[in-house]
């Protein structure tokens, strides 16, 4: 092999300059000194030119931080199943709004034209309209319009339960890392309406081939000029959409952000009762003159007084609102209190708050990974296009110090461990099916307006007082794409 010298004295040079200054130069490793983006050098990619995570479509940014969870009025329901406690939550993203009749149909569109060979899947994900029946009233005409009639396209979805609300979110992500791929021209747009149903994960793991318009370049190739596909580190797709945890909702209804008094302040000194500050259910004019004196949530004011009187309507609304209707709160959420009560993730216990941790907190993990072959390849994917999935087994965890089950529903306080504790039906309403939905809706008074508040229902069950709105996780700095993760103190030496 022919020895290059002229090479080595480069890297050398570049391994003292870097040992030097601590850190290597633009497109230069700070460990090694090799160049990133270099065919010549291995082809290693650093993305420097990256900004930061993108919003996806709907979202508002939620800056995380420390917060008291829980219960601090009196527990007229005599639950005490949200005892106060202080928790941190990390940045995500949420839905401006809920989700709405709109929205949901446009899912169900989809659904109809992707697998018409597989009907069931569509009519597993339609809204069960017949919630809106009472046995002593008359509600025919939302049984039979609410959902797909014009004046209501606006308004929440309700009838769907837990599991299609996780569907429904899983169906989303991929719609808008689709939608991206084909915006940054890699995707043809053709694709959109292709046969074959993308789906993040199964693109990441090459299990998707799609109508390629034009791939990125590959560094790692020969001569440098390779294409490849989008991966991870390219920082280009996306998070999943899914539900919001119990903790992540109830911090972004508090919005405790519009009462930091100074910038730096880091003291939780201003307890709400609801997402706005106040003790009084309408505005006293926060927000601007044309809100003093409104409503500020859709909800039940009494015995038979859902909207108010004629010529006088308070708030607006017999049944829901438009998901935009009323004063969003500091983060500008809209409906965090009233109209519709939500989904969150988690698993319902009373004992929860004594239970899980104080840093993101959530009763429900079940850890699941990808099947492989015995070569240790990953399986085909399934019919549906989604990678295959088994539930982590407890024999492969006995070497592991931070958890030991798979399925972590139960821990410190279950029916494995506690005799049957929870034996729905039998001795409780509650089970390992039973998810906990927050905030108050239109058939409510206004105790449950108060974030704090929460309650339960099996998650094949749906109400025409529950809909949902989605969240995303927030990778990268707190802060936003602004600010740089960590506080640094610099001195002034130069």
């Amino acid at each position: 092999m022919k020895f290059n010298f002229n090479l080595l004295i480069l890297a050398a040079a570049s391994f003292i300059i870097s040992s030097c200054s601590h850190g290597g130069g633009k497109g230069t490793s700070s460990s090694t000194g090799w160049k990133y983006n270099d065919p010549k050098w291995g082809g290693f990619e650093d993305h420097n030119n990256f900004e930061g995570q993108e919003t996806g479509p709907g979202l508002v940014f939620i800056e995380g931080g420390a917060f008291t969870m829980g219960s601090v009025e009196q527990d007229i329901t005599m639950d005490y199943n949200n005892v106060p406690r202080t928790v941190t939550v990390s940045s995500f993203y949420m839905d401006e709004c809920e989700v709405s009749n709109l929205q949901y149909r446009e899912y169900l569109n989809w659904l109809n034209h992707t697998y018409a060979d597989y009907p069931q899947v569509m009519l597993k994900a339609l809204p069960d309209t017949l919630v809106w029946r009472n046995k002593l009233s008359y509600n025919e005409p939302y049984v039979e319009n609410y959902f797909r009639y014009p004046a209501y396209k606006d308004y929440p979805v309700v009838g769907v339960n837990w599991l299609q609300a996780v569907d429904f979110a899983k169906w989303r992500g991929n719609r808008v890392n689709e939608f991206i791929l084909i915006r940054d021209g890699v995707l043809d747009h053709s694709q959109a309406t292709s046969a074959e149903n993308f789906q993040s994960e199964s693109y990441l793991y090459g299990q998707y081939q799609g109508t390629v318009k034009k791939n990125l370049k590959d560094f790692s190739s020969t001569d440098g000029k390779g294409e490849r596909p989008v991966k991870i580190e390219d920082g280009i797709l996306l998070p999943e959409y899914r539900l919001p945890t119990e903790a992540e909702w109830e911090y972004a209804a508090l919005s405790n952000i519009g009462n930091n008094p100074a910038q730096g302040e880091e003291n939780d000194l201003h307890r709400k009762i609801y997402t706005w500050n106040g003790y009084g259910l309408r505005s006293s004019g926060v927000g601007g003159e044309q809100w003093h004196g409104a409503m500020l949530a859709n909800f039940k004011r009494g015995r038979g007084d859902l909207m108010g009187t004629a010529g006088g309507l308070n708030d607006g609304a017999d049944y829901t609102a438009p998901v935009k209707s009323f004063m969003p709160n500091d983060f500008g959420l809209y409906n965090m209190a009233g109209n519709v009560s939500e989904w969150t993730m988690d698993v319902y216990r009373p004992m929860t708050p004594f239970d899980v941790n104080d840093e993101n907190p959530l009763r429900g993990n079940v850890y699941k990974t990808k099947t492989l072959d015995p070569s240790g390849a990953l399986i085909p994917k399934d019919s549906l296009g989604a990678l295959v999935y088994h539930q982590v087994s407890d024999s492969d965890l006995l070497n592991r110090r931070n958890y030991h089950r798979g399925d972590n529903i139960d821990v410190n306080d279950g029916d494995k461990e506690r005799n049957g504790q929870y034996s729905y039906s039998v001795s409780s309403l509650i089970n390992n099916h039973t998810r906990v939905y927050k905030g108050g809706s239109w058939a409510d008074r206004a105790y449950f307006l108060s974030p704090g508040t929460r309650r339960f229902l099996e998650e094949d069950q749906s109400t025409a007082t529950i809909g949902f709105r989605c969240a995303m996780a927030r990778l990268g700095s707190p802060e936003g794409n602004r600010f740089q993760a960590g506080k640094s103190f610099r001195s002034n030496k130069k």
